[in-house]
C-alpha cells in the first residue's frame, strides 16, 4: 500500500489541536443541531446495531445511545487520544458503548454486522483511494438492506458556501465532496437508494447529509 493511501489525519489536522475539537464543533459548527438531525435520519429501531465510523470524541455516538437506549452502539476511531476522551465522556453520561480502535478502510468486524453505519465529518479526512476502500468496507459490514448515513462537506449551494468552498477545497481531502462526487463514489462501490437528505451552512463550509443502502440481496 502506498504511503499516500495510508495517510492518517487527526481531528483538526494536528494532534496538539485535539483538546479544542469539541469546542470548535460545538460553537463554530453548531454540531448539536446537525448531529441530532443525522440521528433522526437513521430511523433507528430497538435492537438495531449501529457503528459510528470515525467516532472521534464520541459526541454523536453518545447522542445515539441517549436517544435510543435499546440500540447497540459501537464507536471506532484510529486515534487513541480521542477514543480515551470518548470513553470518559460516555462514563460521565452513564451510557454503555463499545469503543474500538481501527481505521475506516480496514474494519475489525465480520461481514453483515451492523444495521446502520454513520459517519460525521470523517470522510474528508481520507485520501481518494481510502474513501473508496472505506465505502467497500462499510458495504461489507452492513447487513443486507442496511444503511450508511454520512454528514460531511458537500457541494456549495449558495454564494456564501461557494466562497468558503473556494478556500477549504485546498485543505485536507475535501475536493471530492465539494465537487459533489460522494454519491457517484458510493454508487460505484455498490450502494443503492442514494439520497441527499439535507444541507447545512456552517462557518467552515457547506455540509450535506447523505443516505445510501446496501442491496437486500447482497451478502446473505
Amino acid at each position: 500500500m502506498s504511503q499516500e493511501s495510508e495517510r492518517y489525519i487527526p481531528a483538526l489536522r494536528f494532534r496538539w489541536l485535539t483538546p479544542f475539537y469539541d469546542p470548535v464543533l460545538r460553537w463554530g459548527m453548531r454540531e448539536g443541531g446537525f448531529k441530532r438531525s443525522l440521528v433522526e435520519q437513521m430511523a433507528l429501531r430497538p435492537g438495531m446495531c449501529v457503528l459510528d465510523l470515525g467516532c472521534g470524541t464520541g459526541t454523536l455516538t453518545i447522542m445515539i445511545k441517549q436517544l435510543h437506549p435499546d440500540v447497540e452502539v459501537t464507536g471506532i476511531d484510529g486515534d487513541p487520544e480521542v477514543l480515551a476522551i470518548a470513553h470518559d465522556k460516555a462514563a460521565r453520561a452513564g451510557v454503555s458503548i463499545q469503543w474500538d480502535s481501527g481505521l475506516a478502510y480496514h474494519l475489525p468486524y465480520a461481514d453483515n454486522s451492523f444495521d446502520r453505519v454513520v459517519s460525521s465529518l470523517v470522510i474528508h479526512h481520507l485520501t481518494m483511494p481510502d474513501k473508496q476502500r472505506t465505502f467497500l468496507e462499510v458495504l461489507r459490514v452492513l447487513r443486507p438492506g442496511g444503511e450508511l448515513h454520512i454528514l460531511d462537506f458537500g457541494k456549495p449551494y449558495n454564494l456564501y458556501t461557494r466562497l468558503v468552498a473556494a478556500v477549504i477545497r485546498h485543505f485536507e481531502e475535501t475536493a471530492e465532496q465539494l465537487d459533489g462526487r460522494l454519491p457517484e463514489m458510493l454508487a460505484s462501490s455498490g450502494f443503492i437508494e442514494l439520497d441527499e437528505i439535507r444541507h447545512f451552512t456552517t462557518v467552515f463550509g457547506p455540509l450535506a447529509a447523505l443516505k445510501a443502502a446496501k442491496p437486500a440481496g447482497v451478502g446473505k
